[in-house]
């Protein structure tokens, strides 16, 4: 096979190719719409987070618990839109499908390594929003910056140790058969089912991943809404119980799109064959939509967001009027 590297190994050797043929959309039918679509998404992803980044940066009231897990979903969101979409234009603007062996191995472990903060980060939020009604008068004693600061750098720091190790194990595969990857990106599953040693570990690791990453989190996220609607039960007032809901509705939105679409296709491949270009769409989307939608129906929704760019319209407003009248 051409464009292979052998390494030799003090056990047996590994084949290793020069590079991966991504697939993708080449059997997507009008596969360039729904690539523009994609780049379409990921530009409104770009402005939104980046937007949403630049205010909790600059604006010193928003250095909060709260507002320390949103940006660094803003992060999580702009990093993994940043991994996919570049293979996205590459693959079906340029019809180019080879990808260097290194580089599909830094493309698979951004991609997933940003995704799994993007649960972490959700799963916060779900965590900050059950303190906030459930203990309303201890919030701030529970949800400190320092606190909320060890959450979010153990799960930066758990999750790539995560997939350091799944990097590992995938370096350790040889690929002598088939080098063509069924999907869109550097995908992990169907990377390690190429190889024709023992693909074990990695199947072992693709399992936890989705315990670690899909179904922990859901169920983590599920238990405080159900506390939280318990908490509701206890206000009198429809008007109060109304007020504290709405505080979660958008993350409930942001956790759905994320998390629904993902469990549909891991339950679905269980029981029915899926179609692959039907695959390859769900998942597309399922990545690409939620890092959009965040700054839209989260984080510049919040009332403080919303609070300071009406600040900064109003003094805009104000310098513009200002050297009218000093004329």
């Amino acid at each position: 096979m051409s464009g292979i590297i052998y390494i030799n190994n003090t056990a047996n050797s590994l084949v290793r190719p020069d590079f991966f043929h991504i697939s993708g959309f080449s059997n997507l039918p009008h596969a360039k719409y729904f690539s523009f679509f994609l780049c379409l998404v990921y530009a409104v992803t770009v402005l939104g987070n980046s937007l949403v980044t630049f205010i909790i940066y600059i604006d010193r009231s928003l250095h909060t618990p709260k507002y320390m897990a949103i940006f660094s979903l803003a992060i999580a969101d702009l990093g993994e839109s940043t991994a996919i979409f570049p293979n996205v234009v590459q693959n079906v603007m340029f019809s180019t499908q080879q990808i260097a062996y290194g580089a599909c191995l830094a493309n698979m472990f951004f991609v997933y390594f940003f995704n799994s903060v993007q649960s972490v980060m959700l799963t916060v939020l779900a965590y900050d929003r059950f303190v906030a009604i459930c203990f309303p008068l201890r919030y701030h004693s529970i949800v400190t910056n320092t606190t909320m600061g060890i959450i979010v750098t153990v799960g930066w720091i758990f999750n790539c140790t995560y997939m350091i190790v799944g990097m590992i194990f995938i370096i350790k595969l040889s690929f002598c058969k088939s080098t063509m990857i069924d999907s869109y990106f550097c995908d992990h599953g169907p990377i390690y089912r190429l190889a024709c040693n023992d693909n074990t570990p990695s199947k072992v690791l693709a399992k936890v991943y989705i315990v670690l990453h899909l179904f922990l989190p859901m169920s983590v996220i599920g238990l405080s809404y159900a506390s939280i609607l318990l908490a509701l039960t206890k206000i009198a007032s429809w008007e109060g119980r109304l007020k504290a809901l709405k505080t979660c509705f958008s993350h409930l939105i942001l956790v759905s799109v994320f998390y629904i679409p993902l469990l549909f296709i891991y339950i679905a491949a269980l029981y029915i064959p899926i179609d692959p270009s039907a695959r390859i769409i769900n998942t597309s989307l399922s990545y690409c939509v939620p890092a959009m939608l965040n700054p839209i129906v989260y984080s510049l929704n919040t009332a403080e967001i919303k609070e300071f760019v009406k600040k900064m319209f109003r003094r805009n407003r104000h310098n513009d009027i200002v050297p009218i009248f000093a004329k």
